[in-house]
């Protein structure tokens, strides 16, 4: 095997491998430049439409000053629901967890009153704790508004130039390989143009559905419930599983009952949402089995936290693309040897 022959694949290897370790050395850095390329990605549709009218870079500033407008309006609708709601949510909590706590269910069984007691008793640490955070948040908000510059004024210059700039880090390759690695990553930014607006999509429609239903029948925190089930969708599989756990368990406050109808509820919602909206909105092109989905969501989580598992899906859906790639360069250049082994054999029968 002449290693010569794989350069471009074992450079495709390396680059990626060097790029996606960037999380780890430099999150900061790393997280600034994927948010940006995702706003890329989700605002690029739009832009190719508005240059059919007018200059590129005129038609960035408009998509993304536009989006900015829209974003500033839903978060001020959003949290005039949601503020008031989850400020309550938090200042009944512990009558929530004592509730909880002397429900018949768990008064009469005394292994799973001791296991729910040290279960309370870390959510209430952990609901402390995050209003203690909260009060610093104030102090980090200039670093924060500084980021979001950052990745605003990325993302323009990433709408404006980014296919100048898929080109050009194309032509880095040797040249025989250029359509090779430029349809790798044309591949690469579809996939994650295809996951990161299905997600937003399964998002908004999950959580607009759980605020309905709990609405609808009266409950408490129904806007908190619709934002926990709607964020949970971004960690796909265990974010959806851990979100229904906690509406059926704080409903059970309530009213046994109606906690067996919502555990019914979001089971159906699931359902729906991985056998009917998935396979509607992203199909067969992700095609990721739901255990790599687990063990790349877990480790993520090992690695990076909570940034680790929302970036875990794309993080695997790149080096499976790349992983597909050179396996897929590596058939063609071993058919390739075998016929020109053949070819030259034949050609020393003849003589």
């Amino acid at each position: 095997m002449h290693l010569r022959n794989y350069r471009t694949s074992i450079l495709l290897g390396v680059t990626f491998t060097i790029l996606l370790s960037t999380f780890w050395y430099l999150p900061q850095l790393a997280f600034i430049i994927f948010i940006s390329m995702l706003l890329q990605l989700l605002l690029t549709p739009l832009i190719d439409r508005l240059e059919l009218h007018m200059n590129r870079g005129l038609a960035a500033a408009l998509v993304l000053f536009c989006f900015i407008a829209i974003c500033t309006g839903l978060l001020v609708l959003v949290s005039s629901t949601f503020i008031p709601t989850f400020t309550r949510f938090v200042t009944d909590f512990p009558q929530i967890t004592e509730k909880l706590q002397n429900s018949s269910l768990l008064r009469d069984n005394i292994y799973l009153t001791q296991e729910f007691e040290e279960f309370w008793l870390e959510l209430k640490a952990a609901s402390v704790d995050a209003l203690k955070s909260s009060l610093t948040v104030l102090l980090s908000i200039f670093s924060k508004f500084i980021d979001m510059v950052i990745i605003l004024f990325v993302t323009f210059y990433l709408l404006k130039d980014g296919d100048d700039i898929k080109i050009y880090l194309a032509s880095l390759f040797p040249r025989r390989d250029y359509s090779r690695v430029l349809a790798l990553f044309n591949r690469i930014l579809s996939a994650l143009r295809t996951y990161i607006c299905s997600q937003l999509i399964i998002c908004c429609l999950t959580a607009t559905v759980v605020f309905l239903y709990y609405t609808a029948r009266s409950l408490p925190y129904a806007s908190v419930f619709a934002m926990v089930s709607g964020i949970s969708e971004f960690v796909p599989v265990l974010g959806p599983t851990v979100a229904s756990i906690f509406g059926i368990l704080l409903t059970a406050t309530v009213d046994p009952w109606i906690a067996v109808q919502t555990g019914l509820f979001y089971l159906i919602l699931t359902q729906v949402n991985h056998n009917v909206v998935y396979p509607t909105l992203i199909g067969k092109s992700l095609n990721l089995h739901p255990v790599a989905i687990i063990l790349g969501i877990i480790l993520g989580g090992e690695l990076l936290g909570p940034a680790g598992m929302f970036l875990a899906v794309p993080f695997i859906v790149i080096c499976k693309l790349v992983i597909e790639d050179i396996y897929k360069d590596r058939v063609e250049m071993q058919k390739k040897l075998r016929a020109s082994r053949w070819l030259t054999k034949n050609k020393h029968e003849d003589d």
